[in-house]
């Protein structure tokens, strides 16, 4: 029903190209399209959102996204909290500005480098509060913003557990008191609320101790549940430590001069390509320029890869599972094993949604 051109992309999902919703396939005003795929993946929280080229960044903003759940016979036995908006909470974060009418004019607050809000949305809600039982919750946390980064931390400085990353389970909990998620990037936690230190003024904030999401407790009766030691078997294989680089990645740049491998996005063009099936070894590098550093978080279709390291270091424990997009901080060199699922031709590019839409994409075909 839009007056545009828009696509269906299945952010995290392993999905042959075709159905992948990349700018190559287009969903023209009035147009109807049935769109199937089987799900082969494990359990995970997922999102789907608009890819057409050059106007990602507006559609997102404008509202065009929302969550995937995925859930399998291992989610079911873990006994985690599972009561959708009981126990089990989804949230969605997004900044917006809002203009003297109260409406969203993109074009009027554009950014090139990355539209940054002054509003936090949680889940398309203004000012939002979370009524929680005195017991363990389970937050499933996307950040769906353009471009802004959250460091998501209590402000009691109370430890929480992370159970999942972009991809499905970590096999053991992580004990944290932040985690950090650049765009696109999903993590599930849980908050113990039986065992907190205060019962007033509790808070989800982000680095700078803004709030992000105040807390309320209701007079439910707590209900006792163990978060198991063991939730999944994701394995990197010895094979994988060993093999070589294939892929290099270079990010560069700023506003509208970003690049991947010195090159723009174009349709016509296929970056690299690989043998479906195959584990290949990417080396994604963030390059510092003159005019500043920024981070650049790095996102590929139709799979789900695996951190092998960062600057040759061992990734930290809560990003050891399966991930989508990933962190890529300046001057650092991160490498991944990757192995696509389907054929097909799938985008490459950096999740700042402006940087996306300026070119900062590339093409991979696998066959």
């Amino acid at each position: 029903e839009l007056e545009v051109e828009t696509t269906f992309h299945w952010h995290g999902l392993e999905v042959a190209g075709d159905v992948d919703g990349g700018p190559h396939d287009p969903l023209k005003p009035g147009e109807e399209k049935v769109i199937e795929f089987k799900v082969t993946q494990g359990a995970s929280t997922l999102w789907f959102h608009p890819h057409p080229e050059g106007e990602t960044a507006e559609q997102v903003y404008k509202g065009l996204a929302g969550l995937i759940y995925i859930e399998d016979d291992n989610s079911k036995s873990l006994g985690l909290p599972d009561e959708y908006g009981i126990n089990d909470i989804p949230l969605v974060f997004q900044d917006r500005i809002f203009d003297d009418q109260d409406q969203l004019n993109y074009n009027a607050v554009k950014n090139e480098d990355g539209t940054i809000g002054d509003t936090l949305l949680i889940n398309g809600t203004l000012n939002p509060k979370l009524t929680v039982n005195k017991e363990k919750v389970r937050l499933r946390l996307l950040n769906g913003s353009n471009a802004r980064n959250f460091t998501f931390k209590l402000n009691t400085g109370d430890a929480f557990v992370q159970i999942a990353t972009d991809g499905g389970f970590l096999n053991e909990p992580v004990h944290l008191t932040e985690v950090t998620l650049t765009p696109s990037e999903r993590a599930e936690i849980i908050i113990d609320f039986s065992k907190l230190h205060t019962e007033s003024d509790f808070a989800l904030v982000n680095e700078d101790e803004s709030v992000l999401l105040p807390f309320e407790f209701s007079k439910q009766n707590e209900t006792i549940s163990e978060i198991p030691d063991k939730m999944n078997q994701f394995v990197l294989t010895e094979e994988e430590k060993v093999l070589p680089v294939t892929k290099r990645i270079e990010l560069f740049g700023m506003m509208d001069m970003v690049t991947i491998n010195g090159r723009k996005f174009d349709p016509n063009r296929i970056d690299f390509t690989q043998q479906q099936g195959v584990t290949e070894v990417w080396e994604i590098y963030n390059k510092p320029d003159m005019m500043g550093e920024m981070i650049h978080p790095f996102h590929i279709h139709g799979t789900q890869f695996k951190i092998l390291s960062r600057n040759g270091e061992a990734p930290p424990e809560n990003e050891r599972g399966w991930k989508d997009s990933i962190s890529v901080n300046p001057d650092e060199t991160v490498k991944i094993a990757i192995q696509f699922k389907y054929k097909g031709v799938y985008m490459y590019h950096c999740h700042i949604l402006e940087h996306e839409d300026n070119g900062m994409m590339g093409q991979i075909k696998v066959e």
